[in-house]
């Protein structure tokens, strides 16, 4: 192998979710709650129920839709980012994953929110160019939602993460997703057929039972413990070595599997 090959094969595309993943928050709910708009999680669920649009896209439905979401405007999406609860260390999160040894992983946020939350909720941490939600048209005249013109959830997260991959000439295995809830089973499901790995960071039970690994943890920065283990191939110890270089000490690490099993009585 070349040396130029053998450091292509060490360029990974990381993609996460944003919505609960990097955060501790529902864009759409911490909207309908900085607007007075009661009822979400049931017009959410109407929706879900309905089969109207894909899984994770529902806010974006109703900003163009429903009668009480369309006096949003683009300053209140900024607004709600910019009180939207992160989990900790992201920023440190993105520095060491742009070089672990040789290995460099491009970090990106795809996700079915609106890219206003999203670009302000993480202002200086992560570029904008590097940000993929929801594209939202405005009317020019009365600053109200016109048109939706992208939507990364369902299907849409995998279209994203494909031209990702594509523009930057990684390849299908060299990709890493990491998700929270039902809209990311799709993406999962097409990361894992390609040889890629899947990080589920909620007990989600579609999640659990496709991703390659599950870690549950408030600290972004616990993600890096599979890749560290399976791509780069460090042991444990390496790895707590790693976290107290930068001030963090391990203080439990659980690896567990859990079998969930029903039983009916037999006729």
């Amino acid at each position: 192998m070349t040396e130029a090959n053998h450091a292509q094969g060490r360029d990974y595309l990381f993609v996460t979710d944003f919505d609960q993943t990097l955060s501790f928050n529902d864009s759409g709910l911490m909207l309908a709650e900085t607007l007075g708009i009661d009822g979400f999680a049931e017009r959410v669920a109407g929706l879900a129920e309905t089969r109207l649009v894909q899984q994770g896209a529902e806010l974006a439905y109703l900003l163009r839709h429903d009668p009480d979401f369309r006096r949003v405007r683009r300053d209140h999406l900024i607004e709600v980012g910019k009180h939207i609860r992160l989990k900790d260390n992201i920023r440190l999160l993105v520095q060491l994953l742009h070089g672990i040894e040789d290995f460099h992983f491009a970090f990106h946020v795809v996700s079915a929110a609106p890219r206003e939350v999203i670009e302000s909720a993480l202002a200086g941490i992560v570029p904008p160019e590097n940000i993929h939600g929801t594209e939202l048209g405005f009317d020019p005249s009365t600053g109200e939602v016109a048109s939706i013109n992208r939507v990364c959830a369902g299907y849409g997260k995998v279209a994203a993460l494909d031209e990702l991959r594509t523009s930057l000439g990684i390849g299908h295995d060299r990709v890493v997703y990491v998700g929270d809830g039902s809209s990311d089973v799709h993406v999962m499901l097409h990361v894992n057929r390609l040889g890629g790995q899947t990080i589920a960071v909620s007990e989600n039970r579609y999640l659990t039972q496709i991703a390659t690994r599950t870690l549950l943890s408030d600290d972004a920065l616990s993600v890096l413990v599979p890749i560290l283990e399976d791509i780069v191939g460090w042991d444990a110890n390496r790895i707590r070595g790693l976290f107290e270089r930068h001030g963090f000490v391990v203080q439990s690490w659980d690896k567990v599997r859990t079998d969930t099993l029903t039983l009916g009585k037999a006729a």
